[in-house]
């Protein structure tokens, strides 16, 4: 209860003010005429809660984007959307080009390893995306994107505790288009991009989509001379539309991915430091290949007036080949050659419900995923290599229902749940050669050291109800308040680094861990110039899963456990004022106070241990020595566009932005070398766009400044490691020239 106060409280005095603003407004200017170009949050439709909702009624912190403003802001790809939306970190992950890394709100996942589930949940046209690997979305053919902040466990279910991002394609329209774009930039950037799109008869359309992004890299291998950073992508969509009745739709839709730009390797931070933050010297090898594929099938029928039912049937599968040289260096000293592979099957039934004053959905979830992969810890210095193997079986259902009635026409009230059953099986192999690389990755010479440190099966079963109520009030047409208290929860599992001579209770895997969120937020128009939405946010999260990876001996060690608990506070804000007929200003500003109120480390035994000496090893709350990862206290940005219209109908609109980023930390633990004080991003654009909406040229500039700022890292320092202390940059400044066309 005291929690609840004191977010009540801290509430109070900006919900008080602006609600006497927006009483003003209603007595001050109720004739005031609406600008039909205004921003206003009331007109934005979202599908946050399952069903097509105005974006000012739901009762949840959204931000929501149009691929049209994606397009003018010239967004590569979903990483960028951390520059404009509240608490958000998105990134690519340490050592991979596509490789997808989100927190929100503090709470994801820094490690990217199959079995290990993310905190934040993808979502590519309401299918979920089990796995982050390709899921790093290159920005094609989307109608909006949605980021659900807090956590979604009702209507979204497990690994959403941090919050959702759904990736939304375009449907296709009544006429025929053809839509070709093609764009020239900085080191030698290529992209095209062509999709095919409307009806082939009354009741039966297509659409297809194909994009090539190459580029060269921003630095090199200075060992063997190739790219480094660099990319070469290819994507691909098609989906095929049927309505044979009005009440009946059926999309058929697949998507593939191909990566093969060269591995990522990192840069040294500790000596030899080469001067260029994207050049390397590794050895480990260049080849990259990674390759994801999806199909789905969803089919609506409106029953009647008040029901319809939903069916969205999935499969999806992966694969990773790639190598990572973690010392940066040419001989194998630490190197890691890995390879991952996963599939899914999902199904989904839903019933949405529309009455006079209450509407929901209500419905069933069933997933069966596999992911499987194996790597080599190459530790040159004492010609041994270990192999970790594994993989984990899931099965998932859960049942659902999320319901909301209008007690008045100001008043709506929210109940919602969702049981999930988990039955997982891991399987972990871990064992050590004389060698350098392991039998599985090529060397039939490598001889077992013993036998294995690792090797078991098991299977666990994780059951949990995530519920979630809301209230929401309209105080005015053009204000909505709401408080909600949610629950999400993130399966357990298994290590699969796991080493059971270093630590035997890596065999028991590890629980679940749950988040517990109240959020009090406001939505408004005032005097039809500033949109915007705020919120606040306590959160209490409770056994949270923490990887920690150390040297031990000659090779290196991992521990994955619950390790305690921890409070998140925070504020967010985002708003749109249209200062004049010409120029609209964008801002965001965030606040997050990400505190550990305990946090067990495992000490592992030895010669220099004396907190646990006689033991295989112990835990110990270490909590005020520990900090959140990937999450800077403080986040803000601002843009804004002026447009000028020409004599025939034509524009041109000017978009200069700023982004920033408070400092923040790779790991729990600090790393001074890895660690990323705050900084700033500068980006502008210009796009100039016929009278007739066909043809439109752009000029984007990203990181004006040429900003050297980390995204991620690798720490492990010692003799035996190579004092292997890298991180991974975010990209230099660059210019892109880009041109579409419509037919």
């Amino acid at each position: 209860m005291n929690r609840l106060v004191k977010t009540a409280l801290l509430a109070g005095a900006a919900w008080g003010a602006l609600s006497g603003v927006a009483m003003a407004q209603d007595a001050a200017s109720p004739g005031q005429a609406t600008d039909p170009q205004a921003s206003e949050l009331g007109e934005i439709i979202v599908t946050a809660r399952r069903r097509e909702e105005a974006l000012q009624d739901v009762p949840v912190a959204v931000t929501a984007i149009s691929g049209e403003t994606l397009e003018a802001r010239g967004t590569v790809d979903i990483t960028e959307l951390a520059r404009s939306t509240p608490s958000l970190t998105l990134n690519s992950a340490r050592g991979s080009n596509s490789t997808l890394i989100s927190f929100i709100r503090g709470v994801g996942q820094q490690d990217p390893l199959w079995g290990f589930d993310p905190g934040v949940g993808l979502y590519i046209d309401d299918v979920y995306v089990a796995r982050p690997q390709a899921a790093v979305l290159d920005v094609f053919d989307v109608e909006r994107i949605e980021v659900l902040r807090g956590p979604q466990g009702t209507l979204y279910g497990r690994n959403t505790i941090g919050g959702a991002i759904k990736y939304v394609t375009r449907r296709i329209g009544d006429e025929p288009e053809i839509e070709l774009q093609g764009a020239y930039g900085s080191y030698d950037q290529f992209d095209a991009i062509a999709s095919i799109s409307g009806p082939i008869n009354d009741n039966f359309g297509i659409s297809a989509a194909v994009a090539r992004y190459l580029r060269d890299g921003f630095g090199e291998n200075l060992n063997t001379g190739t790219e480094h950073y660099n990319k070469d992508v290819t994507a691909a969509r098609l989906s095929f539309e049927w309505t044979p009745t009005d009440n009946l739709f059926v999309r058929l839709a697949g998507d593939w991915v191909q990566d093969s730009s060269n591995a990522r390797h990192g840069h040294r931070e500790f000596a030899p430091i080469l001067d260029n933050e994207y050049d390397t010297m590794a050895g480990a090898g260049d080849k990259n290949d990674v390759e994801t594929r999806g199909v789905s099938l969803t089919g609506e029928w409106t029953v009647n007036d008040w029901l319809t039912l939903k069916s969205i049937t999935a499969y999806r599968d992966g694969s990773t080949r790639g190598n990572i040289d973690f010392d940066n260096l040419a001989a194998p000293i630490l190197d890691i050659p890995a390879q991952y592979d996963d599939d899914q099957f999902s199904q989904e039934f839903q019933a949405l419900f529309e009455g006079d004053r209450w509407s929901g959905v209500a419905g069933v979830y069933f997933l069966d995923a596999t992911a499987s992969g194996a790597f080599d810890t190459v530790v040159g210095n004492f010609n041994l290599t270990t192999l970790t193997a594994g993989s984990v079986d899931t099965q998932s259902w859960s049942v659902f229902g999320d319901f909301t009635y209008d007690v008045t026409d100001a008043l709506a009230v929210s109940v919602g749940g969702r049981f999930t059953h988990d039955e997982k099986t891991g399987t972990v192999f871990r064992q050590q050669y004389l060698g350098i690389r392991s039998p599985f990755f090529g060397n039939n010479a490598a001889v077992p050291l013993g036998g294995p440190r690792t090797d078991y099966t098991d299977t666990r079963d994780f059951e949990e109800f995530t519920p979630r109520v809301s209230v929401s009030y309209e105080i005015s047409p053009d204000f909505t308040t709401y408080a909600s208290w949610g629950r999400g929860f993130k399966s357990g599992g298994f290590d699969m680094r796991g080493d059971a001579v270093l630590y035997p209770d890596t065999v028991l895997g590890y629980d679940p861990e749950t988040v517990e969120t109240i959020e009090l937020g406001l939505k408004g128009n005032l005097f039809d110039r500033l949109s915007f939405a705020t919120a606040i946010f306590d959160s209490s999260y409770e056994d949270q899963q923490i990887t920690t990876q150390y040297p031990a001996g000659a090779t290196v060690a991992s521990v994955v456990d619950n390790v305690g608990s921890s409070s998140i506070r925070g504020w967010e804000f985002e708003g749109s004022l249209r200062v004049s007929q010409n120029l609209v200003v964008n801002g965001m500003l965030s606040y997050i106070d990400a505190q550990f109120d305990e946090f067990l480390a495992y000490i592992p035994t030895g010669p220099l241990n004396t907190t646990c000496p006689t033991q295989p090893g112990c835990f110990v709350d270490v909590s005020d020595l520990r900090d959140f990862q990937n999450t800077p206290e403080w986040t803000g940005a601002v843009s804004a566009t002026w447009t000028h219209w020409f004599a025939d109908g034509s524009e041109i609109a000017f978009t200069p932005s700023a982004a920033y980023r408070g400092d923040y930390q790779q790991f729990e633990t600090p790393a001074p070398l890895l660690d990323q004080e705050a900084f700033w991003l500068y980006d502008a654009s210009v796009v100039w766009t016929s009278a007739s909406d066909r043809w439109t040229v752009g000029l984007h500039g990203k990181n004006l400044s040429d900003e050297r700022y980390k995204t991620g890292g690798y720490n492990f320092p010692g003799v035996a490691t190579g004092d292997s202390i890298t991180a991974f940059y975010g990209a230099p400044r660059t210019f892109t020239a880009r041109v579409g066309v419509k037919f």
